[in-house]
């Protein structure tokens, strides 16, 4: 078994090791490794315009993304929670995983064919590739809300508050938001790793000046190779770092509701 788990582990990092030593490398051309030592291609990854723009996107797309997430995944969250029915609240979780389910390709013709109209020319527009993150990223953080809403027995808590004499506004204001935010913060932060390594749906409805970093990447491979190596360790260590900011902060949580 030991052995089973460290070639499985072996076989994951092998291709990261080597994209990070070819961004390293001054040459690497028919060879397993590469040849000599430079640190040029990152210098010209920061100075290639093309590469900063995308960067620089894909931020500002992250973030409005976050922000669009958060208010439409807490109260939708909570409002799936609280049906009274028990088949309403199926159907609902079920709805709201359709997009994870439908590959990404069909999403994104179906965004072609809809606002590539006279009615609706939005395709290539900043506010609809936002749409597009939106669409793949809120079922992830949905569901880390109703999850964590299941595990903290909400409906008790209120109830127990309700009694009390609390009425709605202050029972989602005092109980129902701290409660979450363990998991709103870490669902947000899976929303931004799933957001700045998106590809395929914003390959198909970004426009040329607001191309994200991971279109941006893929004239990269074009080129040289240590140059492609050191676009993809770029982003590749941001995806991990948002990966460790998102068990961090679940690990946060669990800790809290143990302490509670």
């Amino acid at each position: 078994m030991a052995l089973v788990t460290a070639c499985y582990l072996l076989y994951l990092a092998a291709p990261i090791a080597l994209l990070v030593l070819g961004s390293f490398g001054d040459s690497w051309t028919g060879t397993l490794l590469p040849s000599g030592f430079t640190t040029r291609w990152y210098e010209d990854l920061l100075a290639d315009a093309s590469f900063r723009r995308a960067f620089f996107t894909s931020l500002k797309v992250l973030a409005a993304t976050a922000v669009i997430d958060a208010l439409i995944a807490v109260p939708a969250a909570y409002a799936i929670h609280s049906a009274a029915s028990r088949g309403v609240r199926t159907a609902a979780r079920i709805a709201s995983l359709m997009p994870v389910a439908v590959p990404e390709l069909v999403l994104g013709f179906g965004f072609i064919l809809v606002f590539s109209s006279s009615t609706l020319p939005w395709l290539g527009t900043f506010e609809l590739l936002v749409a597009a993150h939106v669409v793949l990223t809120l079922p992830y953080l949905m569901n880390t809300l109703l999850a964590d809403m299941q595990t903290l027995g909400l409906a008790r808590i209120e109830a127990a508050a309700a009694t009390l004499g609390a009425g709605f506004r202050h029972r989602f204001v005092d109980i129902v938001l701290p409660s979450l935010r363990h998991s709103l913060t870490s669902g947000l932060v899976m929303v931004a790793a799933l957001s700045i390594g998106e590809f395929q749906l914003s390959n198909l409805v970004a426009g040329f000046l607001d191309r994200t970093y991971p279109i941006v990447l893929l004239q990269a491979f074009y080129g040289a190779t240590g140059f492609a190596c050191a676009a993809t360790v770029v982003l590749l260590a941001l995806a991990t770092l948002a990966a460790g900011a998102s068990a961090l902060a679940a690990a946060g949580g669990r800790r809290a509701r143990a302490g509670g």
